[in-house]
């Protein structure tokens, strides 16, 4: 895992700013509203908001006044100009269908699903539970082509995986008699999360694990003491998938239709 996704928080004072949408950004699954810009936040593996890196640049905004999440894929404040891809904006009251924000519609992951609701932090681990799901990220190679499964409602051409690779939106979970006990205790919050909630196939990447950066968190990961390595004793036969349900096809008849969000 990598602590590399900062989780800001907009307060009264935030600005809300207007931005350019890349070729990144694709309607009607993207939402133009503008977005808050928290001071000294930053985007994902960066240390500001200019995505310098070439990564995925994730900006994600944690709204308590308007009750929205901000979710922002390829982010990249260009000085003159603000730049965005794909932007999913998620309404926190809301009572969500299992199609989400629409069937056949992507996000800031490729799944179509929230990045900040299956992430943990270094709060969750000093508190001693993670109490949902993690997000978990495969390569391409290793994701089954163009099939999704709930609560995924997206895949993406870049997938080329055979029929046997788990699929976007797949669950795999640790298995209960799997003997936590050799692994430090911050790794063994992780584990138990894994049991009770599994974890969820939501992006292609390299990294399997992506937790909450912890610029703004009380705890902090040198304190709570989980490193980027200590999971990596965990084996792919350490767990078990749950039946995965109906598998949906993602081609050119899969097609978004939602009204996205502008203000």
């Amino acid at each position: 895992h990598e602590q590399n996704v900062i989780l800001t928080v907009r307060t009264a004072d935030t600005p809300r700013v207007e931005f350019t949408p890349t070729e990144e950004f694709w309607d009607p699954d993207c939402d133009p509203a503008p977005i808050p810009i928290v001071e000294g936040g930053a985007i994902e593996g960066e240390t500001g908001y200019a995505c310098e890196s070439d990564g995925d640049c994730h900006l994600i905004v944690i709204d308590p006044i308007g009750c929205r999440l901000y979710e922002m894929w390829r982010a990249n404040d260009a000085g003159a100009e603000f730049y965005g891809g794909c932007q999913a904006i998620w309404d926190l009251g809301a009572p969500y269908e299992e199609t989400l924000r629409g069937d056949c519609c992507t996000s800031a992951d490729a799944a179509g699903l929230s990045i900040a609701a299956h992430m943990f932090s270094a709060d969750d681990i000093a508190a001693g539970e993670i109490r949902h799901a993690i997000r978990f990220i495969l390569p391409n190679k290793l994701i089954r082509e163009r099939i999704y499964v709930r609560p995924a409602t997206h895949s993406t051409p870049s997938t080329s995986g055979p029929a046997d690779a788990p699929p976007y939106g797949a669950r795999l979970r640790l298995r209960a008699d799997f003997d936590e006990s050799g692994l430090k205790p911050a790794a063994q919050v992780v584990a138990r999360a894994l049991k009770e909630y599994g974890m969820i196939l939501s992006d292609g990447g390299n990294l399997t694990f992506t937790a909450a950066n912890d610029r703004f968190t009380t705890a902090k990961w040198a304190d709570v003491d989980l490193m980027p390595g200590d999971l990596t004793s965990l084996s792919w036969t350490d767990f078990e998938v749950p039946e995965l349900g109906t598998r949906y096809v993602w081609d050119d008849s899969c097609s978004c239709d939602r009204t996205p969000i502008t203000d």
